[in-house]
């Protein structure tokens, strides 16, 4: 067998200011083919797994362009359609292949393009045939479009949020491919379309059932190959936002369609009752200073660059200085300019400066003060799981006993390494303020008192029912209660 692999991907929130051209993907992941690491990325995975899996079969593995750009706004069109290219060559001078498995994000949106991965899926298909395996992982936070389901044999997806499972799934993508390829199982994806928009953390109920119980189907049924969720993302303005439920069977679409059925209107019934409580600014810091335990986490929930926000709301610093709060270290607040201005003045210097709240409305004012710079760090980094994510050149300041890192690339807070690789010991402070809506629970609950979930101001679209969508459809919740009618539970 001779297989093609490729990784295209990003998360693209419509509303966000940070336009991105191939410099971002450049600094975020780019490898050309051969060259991936061996540790695998958020959206790579199906790569680093298909040489392990290739090697153990004997089969060749011809590896494509692998790229990733950290969450923002649109897509430069000519960069798109650059990457896109690039592969799609890769792809044509490996031909002929058995198979073509990709790691794709699903939440891109580029100048020009609404639907980036049907356009890319769309090309692939035309390249190799309508009986050549076209298969992907996807980010559950993605659009699930009528042109991707009709170019693709069948996705597999994250079912965990936070995505500590990226690999495993990975793991099943491959699995079904290995069979089918083999001619052991026959692939078939029935679409169920939840029309609603919510979000779904795992950490918590009903959430955390809903998957158990999918893994669960997964085991018990041979008929069952695999179950996804496509949460959607609420900051993508495009026709197909929403949510949808997968069901990949072995040859019996029938039972795919009632059973994505029936679990869609199951997720249906619990819309409104799957976020986490959300504290007011003012209420947040109240509860994390009066508390007798430490360190209290506050999650900048909606000021995430993993939504493809800048990350340097000032919102929340600005209620803790006011306050006169000590023992407090943010991380981080996004300003290049800053970052700059600090490496130049040098560690241990003490400056006047002005920094954050530069990128939109909605992310409060620019802090102003006298600081201390107490370390600088080229090209940082932290933890993510497996592998890590860079957040560029960066800034601890002291500002009125307040510790801040001041980050040149922009990353939401994944992990409590983000404080120590900077020289603060996150274990030692009362309060961590962090930016990130849910990934970092997986690892900051681990050294948490307590965890806060914050809506601070609005970088980003958080209120579909308000947002000013002008390409979403408006026949799902909340926009419309009752979307399903009677057919709802």
């Amino acid at each position: 067998m001779q297989l093609f692999t490729a990784v295209l991907a990003t998360e693209t929130n419509t509303f966000s200011p940070i336009c991105i051209d191939r410099r971002a993907f450049e600094a975020s992941l780019y490898a050309a083919p051969g060259e991936h690491p061996a540790t695998p990325t958020l959206c790579s995975a199906p790569l680093t797994v298909g040489r392990r899996v290739c090697a153990e079969k004997g089969w060749t593995l011809i590896e494509g362009t692998a790229t990733w750009a950290d969450p923002a706004g649109l897509i430069n069109k000519a960069t798109y359609e650059g990457l896109r290219d690039e592969i799609l060559d890769q792809l044509r001078a490996a031909m002929p292949v058995d198979g073509v498995v990709l790691g794709l994000h699903g939440a891109m949106v580029a100048d020009g393009y609404l639907d980036p991965e049907g356009d890319f899926l769309g090309r692939v298909r035309e390249i190799v045939g309508p009986d050549i395996l076209v298969c992907a992982e996807l980010d559950p936070h993605s659009h699930l479009t009528a042109k991707r389901v009709e170019a693709t044999d069948f996705f597999v997806v994250f079912k965990e949020f936070p995505h500590t499972d990226f690999v495993d799934r990975a793991e099943d993508l491959w699995r079904i491919a290995v069979d089918t390829l083999e001619g052991k199982i026959k692939p078939v994806m029935s679409v169920f379309d939840c029309k609603m928009i919510d979000v779904f953390p795992t950490s918590r109920e009903p959430m955390r059932s809903f998957v158990d119980g999918l893994h669960k189907l997964e085991e018990e049924d041979d008929d069952i190959l695999s179950l996804s969720v496509i949460h959607g993302f609420m900051a993508g303005d495009v026709p197909e936002m929403g949510t949808k439920m997968i069901a990949v069977t072995n040859g019996v679409p029938e039972k795919g369609a009632q059973l994505a059925r029936m679990l869609g209107l199951q997720l249906f019934a619990n819309r409104g009752c799957h976020m986490m409580e959300q504290l007011t600014v003012d209420a947040a810091v109240s509860q994390a200073m009066v508390s007798a335990a430490g360190p209290v986490v506050i999650a900048d929930m909606w000021d995430n660059p993993g939504g493809g926000t800048a990350g340097d709301a000032t919102i929340i610093l600005a209620e803790l200085l006011k306050r006169g709060a000590d023992g407090v270290a943010v991380g981080t607040i996004w300003d290049p300019i800053a970052v700059q201005i600090c490496f130049a003045a040098g560690a241990g210097a003490e400056i006047p400066l002005r920094f954050g709240a530069k990128s939109a409305p909605g992310t409060g004012d620019p802090i102003d003060g006298r600081v201390r710079i107490v370390k600088l760090q080229r090209n940082a980094e932290m933890r993510f799981g497996e592998s890590y994510a860079p957040f560029g050149d960066a800034a601890y300041i002291r500002l009125n006993g307040i510790d801040v890192i001041l980050n040149s690339v922009r990353a939401q807070s994944f992990d409590p390494s983000l404080f120590s690789v900077m020289g603060i010991d996150p274990v030692q402070q009362k309060i961590l303020v962090i930016k990130s809506t849910n990934h970092f629970h997986a690892s900051f609950s681990k050294i948490a008192a307590e965890i806060l979930y914050c809506s601070a101001g609005t970088p980003y679209p958080n209120s579909p029912a308000q947002t000013p969508y002008r390409h979403v459809r408006r026949d799902i919740w909340p926009m419309m209660e009752t979307p399903h009618g009677t057919e709802a539970v």
